[in-house]
């Protein structure tokens, strides 16, 4: 259907005409239903769906009515929160351009901009407020805003403000805004959090699956590289140079390893930007307009950048440093394959994650192919036909004068090694690949594998060499998020190095990699020094001890 048909507002079809937007997208459609009028909606939309036009296309009736351009007021009547200063900045440009013919005056209340400008926009009257919620409610406090006339909330990205810890800010905005508004929740997940404060501030909302799981993210790649630890570096550099994507996103874990990774990338003669929580919004601002204006390939960045930006040339995303679950997971990948464009995440997979990337790509439902790390070899055999593919459709009209010079070339030089250097110059813009001992040794290293994507969960019998059990159960009130910290402690595990936990009566069976399982039964053979009482033990060594002291049928009383 067109947007004609689903009913959208002229002045707003002339916009969407004017960008070349012919045809709604899926979550344009499913929230311009005729049914679904007047409702408040709880929407299911992955990144890139067009879900920011998509409610400024749904609110246009309650906040335009009739009416072709909206009237001057002293109080917003909209409020869109976010849970990030550059989601918030993108929005208020899109319905910026979207409300245009609708006279909308906006501004965005988030951190690290000048409060002042906030101020006076407020005061001298907006349609539309944009905000984070730390920011907003320091608006509340400060009695520069205020939302007794609102008609509309907007929840962007509903699931990650959770994520944030904004409940408490969310709860608080929600509180002042009169009970008759519409509500429109959108959210790429719907966590049980989420559903149950909707239960709290929306009336009765339609469910919306604008995209139903299966489909999420069926246009990104996932790729798994094993790799050694030490060599994360040279791998990043390696699938940089194996890609040459146009846009590539490079995930760590803090803000330190963005620095030390950008940095090094940059030595190399990659062409990158930095983006972390350290950095100011003009910062920000410069290196995300770096990367669109195709100043900058790669982007490295901390989890801040795992939602709402705008850029869609990006055709790769690499975890340098793996996510911590599987929600940051497909929040970091869905940077890529955005909006019908295919891309690929690579995962940087080093033996000490591997069981527990299984566990968080079974998790998000996701396939992954396990593939070698690109070598150097490699890479120099795809240069070589980059180099034919690039030269050969070199094409320019010479002046005479040009020609001159390349005859007095030909007549001076073989021309074979005229055109060999060309091929050296032009090689020269190539980073140097890197050699990966250490992984290639890995690789030829027998050992455990996690289980293949779409087979059984691992699972293997209690007795094996990798379950263990405690001498404490439900009666002393064990619970795994009591025991998970002790087991780090005292076997010097990390969590993602513990598998099932089975709390029984008086015991609990839990589950250790089978690579750390002979380390940590050395280890926990010296009482802990915090909880002295607690004894472990190797579920197969109890069982090898029964077995040892068990009477035998024919045996004499």
């Amino acid at each position: 259907m067109s947007f004609e048909e689903l009913g959208a507002h002229p002045a707003l079809r002339r916009a969407l005409e004017a960008r070349g937007w012919t045809a709604p997208t899926p979550v344009q459609a499913a929230v311009l239903d005729p049914a679904l009028a007047a409702r408040d909606l709880l929407v299911s939309a992955e990144t890139g769906s067009g879900k920011t036009a998509a409610f400024g296309l749904c609110l246009a009736p309650t906040l335009l009515g009739q009416s072709e351009r909206l009237e001057r007021v002293r109080k917003p009547r909209w409020l869109v929160l976010a849970p990030t200063r550059e989601l918030a900045l993108q929005v208020q440009r899109e319905l910026a351009w979207l409300y245009a013919e609708a006279g909308l005056r906006s501004v965005a209340c988030v951190g690290g901009m000048p409060i002042v400008q906030q101020f006076r926009a407020l005061h001298e009257g907006v349609h539309l407020v944009v905000g984070t919620p730390g920011r907003v409610v320091d608006h509340l406090e400060r009695h520069s805003l205020v939302l007794d006339e609102l008609q509309a909330v907007v929840l962007d990205e509903a699931d990650e403000m959770m994520d944030l810890g904004f409940r408490d800010e969310i709860e608080r905005i929600l509180g002042e805004v009169p009970p008759v508004h519409r509500g429109l929740w959108f959210s790429a997940t719907l966590p049980a959090e989420v559903v149950e404060l909707s239960r709290r501030f929306l009336k009765d909302p339609a469910r919306v699956a604008a995209t139903p799981p299966r489909e999420a993210h069926r246009d990104i790649r996932y790729v798994v590289h094993p790799i050694a630890e030490r060599e994360r570096e040279h791998a990043v550099v390696n699938v940089l140079r194996s890609h040459a994507a146009p846009g590539a996103i490079v995930f760590c874990a803090t803000r330190d390893e963005v620095n030390r990774m950008q940095s090094s990338l940059r030595d190399r003669g990659f062409r990158c930007v930095g983006l972390s929580g350290e950095l100011s919004q003009p910062e920000r601002t410069r290196a995300l307009q770096l990367l669109r204006d195709g100043h900058s390939d790669v982007l490295v960045a901390t989890d801040v950048a795992a939602r709402g930006l705008d850029l869609p040339d990006v055709s790769l995303v690499i975890h340098a440093d793996l996510p911590r679950d599987f929600m940051t997971l497909q929040h970091r990948s869905g940077r890529t394959g955005r909006a019908g464009r295919k891309g690929t995440a690579v995962l940087l997979a080093p033996p000490s994650r591997r069981f527990a990337l299984t566990r968080m790509l079974r998790a998000a439902n996701v396939r992954a192919e396990e593939t070698r790390c690109p070598t150097a070899e490699a890479i120099v055999a795809l240069d070589q036909d980059r180099l034919v593919e690039r030269l050969s459709a070199l094409e320019a009209e010479p002046s005479e004068e040009d020609r001159e010079v390349a005859r007095r070339l030909l007549a001076a030089r073989d021309p074979l090694d005229l055109v060999a250097a060309l091929v050296t110059r032009s090689r020269e813009a190539f980073p140097e690949p890197e050699e990966l001992p250490l992984t290639r040794a890995l690789e030829a290293r027998p050992g455990p594998r996690p289980p293949p994507q779409g087979s059984a969960p691992y699972a293997p019998s209690a007795e094996g060499d990798h379950w263990f059990i405690l001498n404490v159960g439900r009666v002393n009130r064990a619970d795994p998020r009591w025991l998970i910290p002790i087991l780090c402690r005292w076997g010097g595990l990390r969590k993602e190095d513990i598998g099932t936990i089975q709390v029984l009566e008086r015991e609990t069976r839990f589950e250790v990699h089978p690579k750390v399982a002979r380390l940590f039964k050395d280890r926990v053979q010296v009482p802990d020094r915090v909880e002295k009482n607690l004894r472990i033990e190797q579920a197969a060594d109890l069982r090898a001890r029964s077995l040892a002291h068990r009477p035998r049928r024919n045996s004499p009383r």
